[in-house]
């Protein structure tokens, strides 16, 4: 427990606060890629800085694949066409982790529409998952490769921590590329 906080007991509607945050990204993705050109999305801040469209494709693959996982369910980004609308093969484990600036270079969207399309895909499905969770729910252990393993709990702040940070960050871009026009 932090410094300065006392134990209370507090009932709390896990599921509405995990939705209420993850709620949060989807007005900020359209913000981020809203109106711009496939060539705006690829366009680098700086040589080797991520792009707005690896920052938002990146978003939305770690968010499939974590609560995926989670869930026991395969990754959205495997079926249709969804890899092939990013200039990608539907690598399920092409997160962008560890991507080189050749690697992000290659993530490619077509358009912004196919940026918030597969976003809104593996948002809607993690939402309506996140609805049915209980407190209990945040215990289980869902990854015994770190010490402590990582509960639910830990697993749900990590991607939306990870999420609103680059989201963030894609936003920063937006607005450096359109200030320079």
């Amino acid at each position: 427990m932090r410094p300065g906080l006392t134990a209370s007991v507090v009932a709390v509607d896990v599921a509405a606060l995990l939705v209420e945050l993850y709620d949060r990204l989807p007005p900020l993705v359209r913000h981020a890629v809203e109106g711009l050109t496939p060539e705006q999305l690829v366009e680098q801040p700086a040589p080797g800085a991520n792009t707005i469209g690896w920052l938002i494709w990146h978003v939305a693959r770690v968010e499939d694949d974590h609560i995926a996982d989670v869930m026991g369910v395969g990754q959205l980004w495997a079926d249709g066409d969804w890899a092939a609308r990013f200039g990608l093969e539907p690598d399920v484990k092409n997160l962008g982790y560890g991507h080189s600036a050749e690697q992000m270079a290659q993530v490619r969207p077509e358009s912004s529409d196919a940026l918030i399309e597969y976003f809104d895909a593996v948002h809607a499905r993690t939402v309506a998952w996140l609805a049915g969770l209980t407190s209990e729910d945040l215990d289980r252990v869902v990854d015994t490769r770190w010490d402590p393993p990582v509960t639910l709990g830990v697993r749900l702040v990590s991607v939306a921590d990870d999420s609103l940070q680059h989201v963030g960050q894609a936003a920063y871009v937006r607005g450096s590329l359109l200030d320079a026009t």
